[in-house]
């Protein structure tokens, strides 16, 4: 690869086509829990607390159009509890196809905020607001999927956290192909993250599943089968009711990839000297990825994975995430 060949920088903007219809979801306002857009509904006998969220960010459709699918469904669980919730909705509302990567957040980035100290603060957000309404509902959840999408179009990825039960649980599902191990951002916590579900010893478990691209109409399906594959593996609802729903087709294997270095953007210049793209891989260690400022970052091994390359990066946010494929 040649280390000059045209990259990359913040700031840089493209037209990125919408093929997807955006689902009203006014009619899921209300709730029933006393909290607007979350949803739940509990059986008579014992089983997990499940809790499956959409909506992180406001701009990440794929699990809105599975959630308000799931509900229109009527599917409820025949034992424990299922809880769905529309988590940034403020955000989704101010989508615009003309900006569409604007309504990402309002204030702060939602998947940031999960640490006590933050959540415990003074701090006022409109999203720091809404986490803090919604802490109460993954306090009582004992295994999260946490809908996802990616800026541009990638091979969806199952974000397992640091420890062996995420994995444990991305396998369950037998999707996406791709499991990512990583700590996750230096800018903040995760929700994937947040309290027991990052705890090695603590039952309860969280799985965040990246679907594709924001607007592609496969990253909605992705969103779909992973939910209910997520469902039929906590055997809250009556599996004939979800196999009438699951591809049959056979899976790919799973992989897992170790994340190793995180890339974190510490100047307004960063640039990335080559075209990169989600799950590229590097050969040859030392290659020339990017200069953030005087600082050169570059690949610290062979055979280097890149994940999700960010597009419209700011400094103190994740630029790329780097990994090697792992038994």
């Amino acid at each position: 690869m040649d280390e000059h060949a045209p990259g990359r920088r913040i700031g840089v903007t493209e037209a990125v086509p919408v093929d997807v219809d955006f689902p009203d979801l006014g009619c899921w306002a209300r709730g029933n829990v006393g909290i607007p857009y979350v949803w739940r509904f509990a059986a008579k006998s014992r089983g997990p607390r499940v809790t499956i969220q959409a909506l992180t960010h406001g701009n990440e459709v794929c699990g809105a159009i599975a959630i308000d699918w799931l509900l229109r469904q009527r599917v409820r669980p025949s034992g424990g509890s299922l809880t769905l919730v529309f988590a940034n909705v403020d955000a989704y509302r101010t989508f615009d196809s003309s900006t569409p990567f604007a309504s990402r957040c309002l204030d702060d980035d939602f998947n940031r905020l999960w640490d006590p100290p933050v959540l415990n603060s003074a701090r006022r957000s409109r999203e720091l607001d809404r986490a803090r309404v919604l802490r109460p509902i993954y306090d009582a959840t004992d295994v999260l999927l946490d809908l996802h999408s990616m800026t541009e179009a990638s091979p969806p990825l199952a974000l397992a956290g640091r420890h062996r039960k995420g994995v444990e649980l991305a396998r369950a599902l037998g999707m996406p192909r791709d499991i990512v191990v990583d700590t996750g951002h230096r800018a903040g916590k995760r929700l994937r993250d947040y309290a027991g579900f990052d705890e090695p010893d603590d039952a309860r478990n969280a799985l965040l599943v990246e679907c594709g691209q924001h607007w592609m109409p496969a990253s909605a399906c992705v969103a779909k089968q992973s939910m209910l594959r997520f469902l039929r593996h906590c055997d809250i609802v009556d599996r004939a009711v979800l196999d009438a729903h699951i591809d049959a087709a056979p899976l790919p294997a799973q992989r897992v990839i170790d994340i190793t270095d995180v890339v974190t953007i510490e100047s307004p210049s960063f640039e990335f000297v080559l075209p990169v793209h989600g799950m590229m891989s590097v050969a040859k260690a030392g290659t020339l990825l990017a200069h953030d400022g005087a600082r050169d970052i570059r690949t610290p091994y062979d055979d280097c994975v890149l994940l999700m390359p960010a597009q419209r990066p700011k400094p103190g946010e994740t630029a790329v995430r780097l990994g090697r494929y792992v038994e």
